[in-house]
């Protein structure tokens, strides 16, 4: 694999292709990096209380047992 940042300087930007590429179905992206930070800015993460009102009680209630149930798992596994 090979990737390297440009910063083109018109509509046009010439590639050499490796030659093990040659004959090899490849994939070729553009994107500006500037793209990527605004990306992971706008999605906040989400937590329990976003699924307030989707879920019912009961599911609720299951789901938040078995995250405290692996969370205690998770911490009997880091103190061993």
């Amino acid at each position: 694999m090979n990737k390297t940042i440009a910063i083109p300087q018109n509509n046009s930007y010439n590639l050499a292709i490796p030659s093990k590429y040659i004959g090899k179905k490849i994939e070729i992206l553009f994107y500006s990096l500037d793209e990527i930070i605004e990306e992971k800015a706008v999605s906040p993460k989400k937590t329990m209380a976003d699924l307030w009102g989707k879920l019912s009680e009961e599911t609720g209630n299951e789901l938040n047992k078995k995250v405290e149930e692996g969370r205690k798992d998770w911490g009997e596994r880091l103190n061993k």
